[in-house]
């Protein structure tokens, strides 16, 4: 492989993998850490005053205000790690690698800093700390996704797997839980955190590139260590005709091939992608599913509470359990990126005896993950429709896998179905519209709380029924690529 010596490359990638799972998902921990606040009493005051301590078991309605409290940390933390993509994404793209990290990791710092020092009598910079500890996360994960261009044909796997650790990162809170067990205090766990941003800087400047890695990589590319002013300078020049080459081949428009004329590139600007109807069906798709996860994550330790009669031996239980089955999202997100790697390889086989255009090919590949990563949304949102607690054991599992699917498919998808000099704007613009429908879930809790007396049911088969309008995207994506394997001149 042309590039980095093999060392290098494999050094960026395996830290990559460490700090996505270590630190950019931990947000979705969240019910690990409700459960340590509510035993250090933040937000108590809530509650009613003959609730008692929280310690035994009380009706769940005698803390509703309190769970509302949580709810809406979440509701806003889960809305900036969605919406402030957008910003991040132009910040990548226009200022490049290292700004976006440092920029990370001063917020993640200062989050960690701020949730250490909080107590229950001042817990209301949560709301502050929270949004700051998923903004700089979600820097992480976008400047770690570049490193599948290193990979080559394993592009799509090592994208899924990274998201995939995003998304196993939640289990930090279940450790922090465990050792807060253990008597390790809550400040203490979040110092350690906060220190762990010296590797953070360590790895930005020796083992990161100073811009973006190129696809494909030109022979003399060279970043981090091995780095110099001439050699980047060099790389500069080798990576941007090669990329656009790349992108003139591979990319897909709506509007017709691009040629080299500058009319013709203006017309397949950013916003020629963003207003697209496949971003469009793309954007539902995500929404939909997104909801549902963080509307369950959100309401998990209410909902937990509920269905164990206020049994706080068994809510802790059930917490661990689903904290734990987050863990292995790192194992189910990679075996959506080998399916569609595998398909790709296959459709292009088949494209160069048959002639079809190799960006239908490529689209193509990502139908069966879409159709797929529906199906297991919509098994997870019926067995949580279900007010059995022992079922949620299945729940915890469907949904664990289901988001690991999620997140990478809609990654990959993204590089596979636009130009990658638009990835980080796109990402950013997908994930900021999907957080305005993830606002919802605040309504949604207080609707269920309020006037529904605590039975979701209503507010699940609306769901259930939403759920299905994501096979459209897939049938869709399928659709154009039929027609453009009839026409190769279409796309």
């Amino acid at each position: 492989m042309a590039g980095p010596s093999l060392p290098l490359r494999v050094a960026t990638f395996l830290t990559g993998l460490l700090e996505c799972l270590g630190f950019a998902g931990v947000l979705f921990g969240w019910a690990s850490l409700v459960f340590v606040f509510k035993t250090e009493r933040y937000f108590e005051d809530l509650c009613e005053a003959d609730a008692g301590l929280l310690s035994n078991a009380t009706e769940q309605a005698d803390c509703k205000a309190q769970d509302e409290r949580f709810s809406l940390i979440f509701t806003v933390a889960s809305f900036m790690n969605n919406f402030m993509t957008l910003p991040t994404g132009y910040i990548f793209d226009r200022f490049k690698t290292t700004v976006a990290r440092l920029l990370a990791i001063f917020f993640y710092t200062s989050a960690t800093l701020t949730i250490a020092f909080t107590s229950a009598d001042s817990a209301v910079p949560l709301f502050l700390a929270m949004p700051m500890l998923t903004v700089g996360g979600i820097l992480f994960l976008i400047t770690n996704l570049q490193i599948g261009n290193l990979f080559g044909k394993h592009r799509s796997t090592i994208i899924t797997l990274y998201n995939g650790a995003f998304d196993s990162s939640s289990a930090i809170f279940l450790f922090i839980k465990l050792l807060y067990e253990q008597g390790i205090s809550l400040r203490a766990s979040f110092i350690f955190l906060s220190a762990c941003s010296i590797w953070h800087v360590g790895r930005t400047f020796l083992l990161m590139p100073r811009g973006h890695i190129p696809y494909p990589l030109p022979p003399n590319y060279s970043y981090g260590l091995c780095s110099g002013r001439g050699s980047r300078k060099e790389e500069k020049k080798t990576a941007e005709p090669e990329n656009r080459e790349l992108q003139s081949n591979e990319c897909l428009s709506s509007n017709g091939e691009s040629s080299g004329r500058a009319q013709q590139q203006n017309l397949r600007s950013f916003w020629s992608y963003a207003l697209s109807r496949r971003l469009a069906w793309h954007l539902v798709w995500l929404s939909v599913i997104q909801l549902w996860h963080y509307l369950f994550i959100g309401t998990l330790n209410s909902l937990l509470t509920n269905l164990a009669g206020g049994d706080s031996s068994q809510v802790s239980a059930y917490t661990n359990a689903f904290a734990i089955t987050q863990f292995f999202g790192v194992l189910c997100a990679p075996w959506n990126g080998l399916l569609m790697d595998r398909l790709k390889q296959r459709y292009q086989r088949e494209a160069k005896r048959t002639g079809s255009s190799a960006a239908a090919v490529a689209l193509l590949s990502a139908v069966p993950s879409l159709t797929l990563t529906s199906l297991l949304c919509l098994g997870f949102a019926l067995c949580a429709s279900i007010p059995v607690l022992p079922l949620q054991y299945v729940t915890f599992i469907l949904q664990v896998v289901s988001r690991s699917f999620l997140y990478g498919g809609n990654a990959a998808f993204l590089t596979l179905g636009f130009p990658s000099e638009h990835f980080g704007k796109l990402f950013g613009l997908v994930m900021t519209l999907s957080a305005i429908v993830s606002l919802l879930q605040f309504p949604l809790f207080a609707l269920i709380k309020g006037p529904l007396q605590n039975n979701p049911l209503y507010v699940n088969v609306t769901l259930l029924l939403t759920t299905l309008l994501t096979f459209v995207h897939p049938f869709l994506v399928y659709r154009e690529c039929r027609s453009w394997k009839e026409d190769p001149s279409k796309p």
